[in-house]
């Protein structure tokens, strides 16, 4: 059932950047309370909010990295299926770069 905790770019890569997401979430839901008490709290969002961005464009780079590599290799195998392959890239490609968007219009609205 968890066979993706034993795929090792998961336990190299992924995991670790989990974690990191995990723990500036965690931590920024504490910001919230300090910014009213002290200015260096604003700091500390912000670079909180420039790491997340970072981290979000990131992975969606390598999501569309993979997700090019793998319309690549399908069409290497079978190139009648372009047309159908090429609709589903583009589609995908562009909820991929929506996280990325997201992410910055969040980090805009909560950074302000």
């Amino acid at each position: 059932m968890m066979q993706f905790l034993t795929y090792k770019p998961f336990k190299i890569i992924y995991l670790p950047l989990f974690l990191t997401v995990f723990l500036l979430s965690g931590s920024a839901r504490n910001l919230d309370a300090q910014d009213a008490a002290s200015t260096g709290g604003a700091l500390n969002a912000k670079a909180a909010a420039l790491i997340a961005m970072g981290i979000a464009a990131g992975l969606c780079g390598l999501g569309q990295g993979r997700a090019i590599g793998s319309t690549t290799e399908a069409l290497a195998r079978n190139p009648g299926t372009r047309g159908n392959l090429m609709t589903f890239l583009i589609i995908g490609l562009a909820f991929i770069e929506s996280l990325t968007l997201f992410t910055f219009a969040m980090i805009i609205i909560k950074v302000k």
